[in-house]
């Protein structure tokens, strides 16, 4: 495994707080990877992150589409997202790397951050956009930036086409890997920990296949119900940290620990919030059949052994979640318009054409569904590399 193109370490010098930029390899002279906040974040959480952004990008390398893969990285700042000083140190360290965002660094939402705050800090230090790096690759920039500026624009149901994306791409790997093992929608369970942009888009998707989501996790606790939850209800609840408003749930809906939906009752759990939220340890808790990793890094490596070796199949991150940052590239570069239905039609399409592929080539090379995506990953490396080059 080679070394990043380059690894960052920045310390804010109002509060002594640390933040990382990791490029992991740039093609074209581009790389693509979104920018979190938690409290704990680490160099090396940032340099796993850039990798499986690598992975992503060359995952959905197609020869025909307007869309072409970008190189991998990630931002990280390491802060509590709730602590009132958040916002000052976010814009700090965009003041910090500006000079990345506008010639390399195309970044956007990600854990604790949304898209709004991200390009609120954007403005405030003077940058064009969070993805002015890859305007010069663009037939046509002016329609290029308008035609994603209009599919932000975009609500179904109250929630924005660029919240939905990502859970519509999450949602169909899901359903197809219930499709290929034969497995019907109705009566199908899922827990979800996170209930914000992913997690809820997610649970949204997943009710309205058919499947009953029985359990949802938020800093708060588990809110669980074996007879189905009111989704909708919650998501019209939550703050903009994906925290439920307790107030909306119904006498039957219970309150359990944070932890609680691992040990749910159901076939399919979808963590959509921390990474390392799986560990060798509660994953033990687990009887779930399916893991779908919403989040990135969710499932620690020791654990996933564990969870094989009973049954349990992880759907790995650089697959299920990849459909967000696809999305913004198929939408800019032109491969889709600004319509909902026409996005999550492309989404879909894409999503269980890949996924079917990385089953395919795990029970080919009889090895995991991860092994086999950063296979299919390697396989097409090269041939982005001969055909634009790349720098590592």
């Amino acid at each position: 495994m080679t070394a990043p193109w380059m690894s960052l370490v920045w310390t804010d010098h109002v509060t002594g707080r640390r933040a990382f930029l990791v490029v992991d390899r740039l093609v074209r002279g581009v790389a693509s990877g979104g920018l979190r906040m938690r409290p704990g974040c680490t160099l090396e959480e940032v340099t796993g992150l850039a990798r499986g952004m690598t992975m992503k990008e060359a995952l959905h390398y197609r020869p025909g589409s307007r869309y072409i893969p970008l190189g991998g990285a990630k931002g990280g700042i390491d802060c509590d997202p709730r602590d009132p000083a958040a916002y000052g140190l976010l814009v700090r360290y965009l003041r910090a790397v500006r000079p990345y965002i506008e010639t390399l660094w195309t970044t956007g939402e990600d854990l604790g951050l949304s898209q709004e705050t991200v390009d609120r800090a954007a403005a405030e230090v003077g940058l064009v956009s969070s993805v002015q790096a890859v305007y010069p690759l663009l037939d046509d920039e002016a329609a290029a930036r308008g035609r994603l500026a209009d599919a932000f624009a975009v609500e179904v149901d109250g929630i924005g086409l660029d919240e939905l994306a990502g859970g519509c791409g999450v949602a169909e790997s899901v359903l197809a890997a219930l499709d290929r093992a034969a497995v019907p929608y109705a009566g199908t369970r899922v827990a979800v920990q996170g209930l914000g942009t992913m997690g809820g888009a997610t649970a949204r998707f997943l009710v309205r296949a058919g499947l009953t989501v029985v359990a949802v996790a938020d800093i708060k606790g588990t809110i669980a119900n074996p007879a189905g939850l009111d989704v909708e209800a919650l998501l019209a609840a939550r703050d903009g940290h994906g925290t439920v408003d307790r107030r909306v749930l119904r006498p039957d809906d219970l309150e359990l620990p944070g932890d609680a939906w691992l040990s749910t009752e159901a076939e399919v759990l979808v963590p959509a919030a921390v990474s390392y939220a799986i560990d060798s340890l509660n994953q033990g808790e687990i009887g779930a059949r399916w893991i779908v990793e919403a989040a990135n890094m969710p499932v620690v490596p020791e654990a996933e052994e564990l969870l094989a070796a009973r049954g349990v199949t992880v759907l790995p991150d650089v697959v299920v979640n990849s459909g967000t940052n696809a999305w913004w590239w198929w939408t800019l570069f032109g491969d889709i318009g600004a319509d909902a239905e026409e996005a999550f039609a492309y989404i879909r399409r894409s999503m269980r054409a890949l996924v079917g592929l990385t089953l395919d080539r795990a029970s080919a090379d009889r090895t995991s569904p991860r092994v086999a995506a950063h296979a299919l990953a390697a396989d097409r490396l090269p041939l982005i590399a001969e055909r634009f080059g790349w720098y590592r």
